[in-house]
């Protein structure tokens, strides 16, 4: 009888990765390999009742690292809204029982305190659900803090505190007339009156047109449903053409981070993200209503809700350009479509542009001349903030704006497009 060593492999359990092998020497005759083979179901079902369990252990570990893996992803695409995690230094908090509810603090590098400019610190913190749309940020300097969530807006006008007793007086307010604010009704119906008539009827603040005007849930609804069309009457060549003055104009400095300022509904703050020319968009408004309304447009896009690592993140942030809370030279290009005769104090806004922009950076804007708003009368007084819009009679007045800022001569361009349309391109 002749025998033969033999290695023989068994695939047990539910994968075939798990691979037990065993050796033996057995006999070549027929009928001893008869008995062997007959044997090998009572060894291998011997076997799986452990490698079953081995297995159960084994997918039970897969699906946690998978729901964790899962969690990562949702949380890493949330943090990308912050400005993209490759742009910010991202520390996790120790001592977190799992990765889900992990505490993040990162560094923006734009960003900044309105009132010292130090760069703020990201806090995101809490559980992240697999059907998270957003989470709470807090945007933190050595002094102030300010909140924010990122499928809305980060408020950089207001800090927590002064949020609260907003809502405090708004809720006191509502108690007084049975739920209705005869003041935020007044306020909001006021933007639809004739300019001579909007400070006959009282109002509890000083009502600002250039800076009040747009605040309106009204204004914001219209602003993409008519509003914006009629600026074709003053020689606005429409929006599509105009991102494509924006883009040539941007184009030779290639711009990593780029600023909507005064994006209103976010009708440029879309092309230029959709473009994915540039790393970051910073959408800015100082008007909530304008805010809410462009995430809502933006949300609604399919081609800019996406987790594609490479695509343009966006930011929208509440902010005043008069006092923009962003890091000196941090920005590369800043554009303001058909917004500067709505800045109140426009030297200190163009100012401020001039300091967030980086040496060679470049702003693009877009505004009216006086000629537009004929029909425009003052609601009394000479005071600016008695007026409805800046009046801008010549590009000799805005040329001399922005030399006041800080910009060179040789590197202002502004042209006028039909009747009253100014493009304005500066470099610093």
């Amino acid at each position: 009888m002749r025998f033969i060593h033999t290695t023989i492999p068994f695939f047990l359990g539910y994968t075939t990765t798990n691979v037990v092998t065993f050796a033996f020497t057995i006999p070549s005759s027929p009928y001893c390999r008869t008995i062997y083979h007959n044997s090998l179901p009572h060894i291998q079902t011997k076997r799986s009742s452990t490698t079953v369990d081995e297995a159960e252990s084994i997918k039970a570990n897969t699906a946690r690292e998978n729901v964790d893996e899962k969690r990562r992803a949702r949380k890493n695409a949330l943090l990308g809204l912050l400005g993209g995690r490759s742009r910010m230094s991202e520390v996790d908090v120790a001592g977190s029982s799992s990765a889900s509810s992990s505490s993040t603090v990162s560094m923006d590098p734009v960003l900044a305190c309105p009132k010292t400019k130090e760069p703020l610190s990201i806090n995101v913190a809490g559980t992240i659900f697999e059907s998270s749309t957003g989470v709470r940020v807090s945007l933190q300097s050595s002094e102030e803090e300010y909140v924010g969530r990122t499928d809305t807006y980060f408020n950089l006008l207001q800090k927590e505190d002064e949020m609260e007793e907003d809502v405090v007086e708004d809720e006191s307010e509502d108690k007084k007339n049975d739920g209705f604010s005869l003041k935020s009704a007044l306020d909001d119906a006021r933007v639809f009156l004739p300019i001579p008539l909007r400070n006959v009827f009282p109002s509890g603040n000083s009502y600002i047109p250039m800076r009040d005007l747009f605040t309106s849930p009204y204004v914001s609804f219209a602003y993409e449903r008519g509003w914006r069309q009629g600026f074709a009457a003053a020689g606005f060549p429409g929006p599509d053409k105009e991102f494509e003055m924006v883009q040539d104009y941007f184009a030779p400095v290639n711009p990593r981070t780029v600023v909507d300022m005064s994006c209103a509904t976010g009708l440029f703050t879309r092309r230029l993200t959709k473009s994915n020319d540039y790393e970051r968009v910073i959408a800015c408004d100082y008007s909530e209503a304008m805010l809410l309304e462009a995430r809502n447009r933006i949300q609604k896009d399919p081609e800019l809700n996406t987790n594609d690592p490479s695509s343009t993140k966006l930011d929208l942030v509440r902010c005043d350009v008069g006092n923009i809370p962003m890091v000196s030279e941090s920005v590369d290009a800043l554009h303001a479509g058909a917004a500067m005769h709505c800045w109140p104090d426009l030297d200190s806004a163009l100012s401020e542009i001039y300091r967030v922009l980086k040496p060679g950076g470049r702003y693009f804007a877009t505004t009216f001349l006086s000629s537009y708003f004929r029909t425009v009368q003052a609601t009394g007084g000479q005071g600016v903030q008695q007026q409805a819009f800046q009046y801008f009679e010549n590009v000799d007045l805005l040329r001399d704006l922005l030399l006041k800022a800080g910009f060179e001569d040789e590197k202002v361009d502004i042209e006028v497009l039909g009747a009253a349309c100014v493009v304005i391109k500066a470099e610093k």
